[in-house]
């Protein structure tokens, strides 16, 4: 009987969802939403947040320890939003004028709108990071991780990445809602990709799987009981919600992907579903009335009355008859987040000490210093099969092995799992050939931390400082560091085309003492995306250990008053331009050196300024080059017109300046190949210097 109570209360919240994204649509700056999918996604949400399954810190959703939900599709988000006002993350009024510049309601969710982790759309991108949720719900203290999913974006193969991860890392802790509603967007009645049995294929790989009836809220229901209250066996679980595209909407105009309706046909759809409401008031009011038969019928009465406020639901009882059931949005319960100290500890003088007349791999000094930064927890590092290269897994490893995790060759996975981990407060770390980062997992990873930041800035946000997300990505084999492996291994094009990335810190390293400094620099919390680009091989020590790095800042390694020449360079680029000035003042043209690890913005008007031969020397794309060129435009009124005369370009665009790959050489071929070599840069200062005479 009580079961039955539950089911009528949840099919009037359905209709209070639904009658709050309805009005998202007529009141949005378009009239637009994407109808079908969260119509067809209503009931497996509202049964998920009202059915007694989710524990939620609605005051603080950052808390640590409370169940997270992941909408990896992102389409869904006006039900999301419903479902959030109603409970209190944000103002009713923010459903208003949604998708306008003012609105921090936008057409996907992210994380400016309280309550939200990260920012997803329908790219299979989602289920990776509900996964990493997942895999730091296992420790103390434990959570359950959920998160739905449209049966289109598993077409994805970001998706099957993380299903292959959790099934065969016992995440029993994950629970996957499948909203299986037969449509895309080209074709609302069907998938254009035909699907296999999904309870098969995620079987295969090792998870349990429920098959509901998603039009209806027993099945749904009971499929969440299995997995929150029945026994964990070590396999994730994925309810299969088959349903429609629309469905639960009179008019099939709302069965399409997105829809912009008119005033009209939002007044009459609205109209009928408050007609529903009504009869469903009415059959949970008959129900109620057939219990005073049943001897337990108070205390019955007494648990529905707890279940309805706490869904929201607000019931006139007189002389233990419900008279009326009215819905009650809010009131906003979401406070300003706590801040965050995300600074790392450890002991200074453990870090490991470098010998300036030695030489190291990047692997040798991230492996020693992250077996000191590790001691603290909250260091996380994740590989996709490259460990031994990034030198991540060994140290992180050699603390808590727990926190050195390995994906295999799933870089977009790897890249999820770090972002999950990283909304957590985490300082992590992920590794990969620079060429293998999925540009569009790390777009979209820059569009959640955009949206963090601003909710941080704006003073009526619901983040605040510390909440931003702390991720370096450490992209190994930069430059000519990959040498013989090939042109699909090689990382000369990563960094002008990440460059396009926005919140994104490049960094280009040229020494180990500089790694390591780095690495403390990162360490100090705060800093954001990081683009780590680190050489392969071992390279000697160019700077002195009380060497502090400052993003943003150039170092002169080499500088005379009578110079006549700059070489401005990265990575392994500097040793080569050292080498090349000491060429140049045996010649009697006295040259300076500058290390460019980070774009330095006012070093680059200063040498802009000064009269001398600028040489851009670039074992890549010309990423140098091309930032000073954004920097000159920017200052064009200060710059002096003639300077591009005195400015030469050694780096692997082809002559007529356009971007290509590699081919396979060794390191000394390949700077032969290129003009790179010291003799090579200092014959095109010679020539440049005798030009400008």
């Amino acid at each position: 009987m009580l079961r039955q109570g539950l089911l009528k209360l949840l099919a009037i919240k359905d209709s209070d969802i639904r009658i709050l994204t309805l009005e998202q649509s007529r009141d949005a700056v378009d009239q637009g939403v994407h109808a079908g999918g969260a119509f067809s996604a209503t009931i497996p949400l509202v049964t998920l947040f009202y059915g007694g399954f989710l524990r939620l810190d609605i005051e603080d959703p950052t808390r640590s320890g409370q169940d997270i939900f992941t909408l990896s599709k992102g389409h869904a988000v006006a039900a999301l939003a419903s479902i959030y006002a109603d409970l209190g993350y944000f103002d009713k009024s923010i459903l208003k004028n949604s998708r306008s510049h003012e609105s921090i309601l936008n057409g996907h969710p992210g994380p400016i709108l309280p309550g939200v982790q990260i920012a997803t759309g329908p790219m299979g991108q989602g289920i990776g990071v509900a996964q990493g949720f997942a895999i730091a719900g296992r420790t103390s203290p434990r959570f359950d991780s959920y998160c739905m999913v449209g049966d289109g974006e598993l077409q994805e193969g970001t998706v099957w990445e993380a299903v292959m991860y959790a099934g065969q890392n016992h995440l029993d802790n994950l629970c996957v809602l499948v909203d299986r509603n037969h449509g895309q967007l080209d074709i609302h009645t069907k998938t254009v990709y035909p699907m296999p049995e999904f309870s098969e294929v995620f079987r295969s790989f090792g998870w349990e799987t429920c098959d509901v009836d998603a039009t209806q809220f027993d099945g749904v229901l009971a499929a969440l009981e299995r997995f929150k209250f029945g026994a964990r066996n070590g396999k994730p679980m994925a309810i299969i919600c088959r349903a429609t595209k629309g469905y639960g909407a009179f008019s099939d105009f709302f069965n399409k992907h997105k829809v912009t309706t008119s005033p009209a046909l939002a007044a009459q759809e609205i109209e009928l579903h408050q007609e529903r409401r009504r009869a469903r008031v009415a059959e949970a009011v008959d129900f109620v009335d057939t219990l005073s038969a049943n001897p337990e019928a108070s205390e019955i009465q007494q648990l529905l009355l707890d279940s309805a406020r706490e869904m929201h639901l607000e019931i006139d009882v007189a002389g233990g008859e419900w008279k009326a059931v009215r819905s009650v949005v809010g009131p906003v319960l979401t406070r300003r987040a706590p801040k965050r100290d995300k600074r790392i500890r450890y002991d200074t003088e453990r870090l490991p000490k470098i010998d300036p007349k030695k030489s190291y791999s990047a692997a040798q000094i991230v492996s020693a210093a992250m077996n000191v930064f590790a001691r603290d927890s909250r260091v996380v590092s994740i590989d996709s099969d490259l460990g031994t290269t990034s030198g991540l897994e060994a140290g992180v490893a050699g603390v808590d092995q727990r926190r050195a995790l390995n994906v295999g060759v799933a870089e977009a996975n790897m890249m999820l799992i770090g972002e999950a981990l990283a909304v957590l407060g985490n300082n992590v770390w992920v590794s990969t050939f620079c060429p293998f980062f999925n540009w569009q997992v790390l777009r979209r990873i820059a569009v959640g931390q955009q949206e963090r930041l601003e909710a941080i800035e704006t003073p009526s946000g619901w983040l605040s400082d510390g909440h931003g997300l702390d991720l370096t990505f450490l992209a190994t084999a930069a430059n000519f560091e990959t040498r013989t492996n090939g042109a699909t291994h090689m990382g000369n094009d990563d960094i002008t085309t990440f460059d396009a990335v926005g919140q994104l810190k490049i960094i280009d390293v040229s020494c180990p003492q500089q790694l390591l400094s780095i690495m403390k620099w990162i360490m100090q919390g705060n800093r954001g995306l990081v683009y780590l680009r680190v050489m392969r091989t071992e390279s000697g020590v160019l700077y002195g250990s009380d060497f502090e790095f400052s993003f943003g800042e150039g170092y002169r390694l080499r500088a005379k008053d009578e110079e006549q020449a700059v070489i401005i360079s990265s990575g392994r680029g500097v040793h080569e331009a050292l080498a090349a000035a000491a060429v140049c003042s045996n010649r009697g043209i006295e040259t300076g050196v500058v290390d460019m690890p980070s774009v330095d913005n006012r070093l680059l008007m200063e040498l802009c300024a000064s009269g001398k031969l600028l040489i851009f020397a670039e074992q890549n794309n010309g990423y140098l080059w091309q930032s000073f060129l954004k920097v000159l435009y920017h200052n064009r009124k200060s710059a002096n017109a003639d300077v591009l005369k005195r400015v030469l370009t050694i780096n692997t665009l082809t002559a007529d300046s356009k971007p290509q790959f590699i081919h396979s050489a060794t390191y000394e071929e390949l700077i032969a190949a290129f003009g790179l070599t010291p003799e090579a840069i200092a014959g095109a200062i010679e020539r440049g210097v005798t030009a400008l005479q």
